[in-house]
């Protein structure tokens, strides 16, 4: 995990000022920086915030090869099929860091030649002096953060997030656009004579459905003709497997929920095999005994992790809330109320562990229908649907809550979920078996590993948990403990007011126009490009809030 930043065709841009706004993304990468500025890009600036995860001695960038002078390289990512991309190509590795392919790729086949050609999560910036060409591009699910701002007359700027190019928008001398790049995609740009840049292309190389364009790792033909519980099993576990590439400690995070549990059982079993030289930490958190908590506790002592309870107050919501809303750039609710304990148990890890790599179970969702409100999709297509707009859209919620709140603290997180041939081969699946069944979300998933004793029967068959009713209780959910926070925060004039101060996603509650007000403090003028629309449940009726709890059929109830 890294932070990287450019900058093209900005005028009278002052050193100093260049530092203020590189330094913004120094949490991504705190290791190491590098801010370089080429004469032969006037006003180009080309900056790197490092985490070293893989070859601390040679990783460094902008990563410059003596075989291709010309090219410059910025790259936030894993890519897990590097060491087969460099045998079948026959690349010549001057480092051991996995992102340098990048670079061979686009010298051996041109822009077109790379995306398509990675199995991982990436987002990077190349600069080819050269041809005068810069090609952005990030992975198909947008797991790795980028942002660009692009000016009607050619001015460019990209960062991992929004807060390290925010800043420079006064520079900016026409028109622009500043809005996050979109997964699966590629662009490229000509330098010009006068240095500002011109959009050339634009390609949506891989789509949400479609089969990987890259060698799998998997071999297709290795599936099962029939077992479809078995193929599941084996690509999941594959996934996980392939995250290993790390020279860092690895983490997990355990809810005690199906999700998070598959995985953290999985990345143990793949430990054991790897022979790591270290036990597998696993981290929960909760207020006291929480549904999460015990849940959690019964995982780790069944997978055999090192297992530490995080136990948050009231006290420190409010402590964070703010820094939370800044750090996230968002102001959607749903994801500010998840991000809490992610924020808090991150935190944590950092202080208190040498863990650096962190796997969760994000994606499981979105993928296969988890969310409480699937059982009420009109029919099989319509679910289906639904999910891919879900995964689609992942970078600008929970992908998003998952990237700001890890990197916080200098984590990198690895979500086996979204893998590309995993999540191909299951939405693949028949669309209705993919469907809740029987009152319970996920059935598919949990079908597959009923009878491997990977989990306990009750972990496995878990009902779906509200976050806010997981890390605390029904009688005083983090929704609660938020809205007494800001109720005094807001005025009711201020609510009455709303639909003026904020025409798009207007504030409903005093909660959303607090979260609103704190991120146009940093981000204003930005709302629309950076949260299209509210993250809401589909196909229930009479609900404004976004929480679980108000659907009817909402287990958490009944269940205590």
């Amino acid at each position: 995990m890294c932070g990287i930043w450019a900058l093209f065709g900005l005028d009278s841009q002052s050193f100093a000022h260049v530092c203020k706004t590189f330094e913004k993304i120094t949490h991504r990468g705190p290791e190491a920086f590098r801010l370089e500025f080429d004469n032969r890009v006037k006003n180009g600036y080309l900056g790197f915030h490092r985490l070293a995860i893989v070859d601390s001695f040679c990783g460094m960038q902008p990563m410059r090869l003596y075989e291709y002078p010309h090219l410059f390289l910025l790259c936030n990512g894993e890519i897990y099929n590097h060491q087969k991309l460099s045998q079948d190509y026959g690349f010549k590795r001057v480092t051991k860091c996995d992102v340098e392919v990048i670079l061979h790729l686009y010298a051996t086949g041109g822009a077109q030649n790379v995306a398509k050609m990675l199995d991982g999560v990436f987002a990077f910036c190349l600069m080819d002096i050269k041809e005068k060409r810069i090609l952005i591009g990030r992975d198909p699910y947008g797991v790795r953060p980028i942002f660009r701002l692009y000016s009607d007359d050619g001015q460019l700027a990209v960062c991992s997030e929004s807060k390290g190019i925010v800043g420079i928008t006064n520079q900016v001398t026409s028109k622009y656009v500043l809005e996050p790049f979109p997964p699966g995609y590629y662009e490229e740009y000509e330098i010009l004579d006068d240095y500002r840049v011109k959009l050339l292309s634009k390609v949506n190389y891989h789509k949400t459905e479609e089969k990987p364009s890259f060698q799998v790792y998997t071999p297709w033909n290795e599936l099962h003709s029939t077992d479809i519980h078995e193929n599941i099993r084996k690509l999941l576990s594959a996934a996980v497997k392939k995250r290993l590439m790390t020279d860092r400690k690895i983490g997990c995070l355990l809810s005690g929920g199906l999700d998070s549990s598959l995985i953290a059982a999985l990345l143990v079993k793949h430990a054991k095999e790897a022979n790591l030289p270290y036990k597998i930490q696993s981290f929960a958190i909760g207020m006291g005994d929480s549904p999460d908590i015990i849940a959690a506790r019964q995982v780790a002592d069944h997978i055999g992790t090192e297992h530490h309870e995080i136990i948050f107050s009231e006290t420190d919501v409010v402590e964070i809330l703010d820094k939370l809303i800044y750090q996230l750039e968002t102001y959607d609710i749903t994801t500010i109320r998840a991000s809490v304990g992610m924020y808090l148990i991150s935190r944590y890890i950092k202080l208190n562990t040498e863990a650096t790599v962190i796997f969760s179970g994000e994606g499981a969702d979105e993928l296969a229908q988890g969310y409480i409100y699937f059982r009420d999709a009109p029919n099989a297509v319509e679910a289906h649907t639904e999910s891919i707009r879900l995964l689609k859209d992942i970078y600008l919620y929970d992908g998003l809550r998952a990237d700001r709140t890890t990197s916080a603290f200098s984590l990198e997180l690895r979500v086996p979920f979204l893998d590309i041939q995993f999540t191909n081969y299951y939405l693949s699946l028949d669309a209705a078996s993919r469907q809740p069944q029987g009152g319970i979300e996920k059935h598919l998933l949990r079908s597959a590993f009923e009878g491997t004793n990977l989990l306990p029967s009750n972990i496995l068959w878990r009902h779906k948990e509200a976050f806010s009713d997981g890390v605390t209780s029904v009688k005083k959910c983090l929704f609660q403990i938020i809205n007494d926070i800001v109720n005094d925060r807001v005025s009711n004039e201020d609510l009455e007011k709303a639909y003026m101060t904020y025409p798009h996603c207007t504030s409903k509650t005093k909660e959303a126009f607090y979260y609103r007000s704190v991120f146009e403090k940093h981000y204003g003028g930005h709302a629309k490009r950076f949260v299209p629309y509210f993250w809401m449940p589909r196909w229930v009726k009479g609900v404004t809030d976004p929480s679980a709890r108000f659907i009817a059929h909402y287990a958490a109830d009944k269940k205590k």
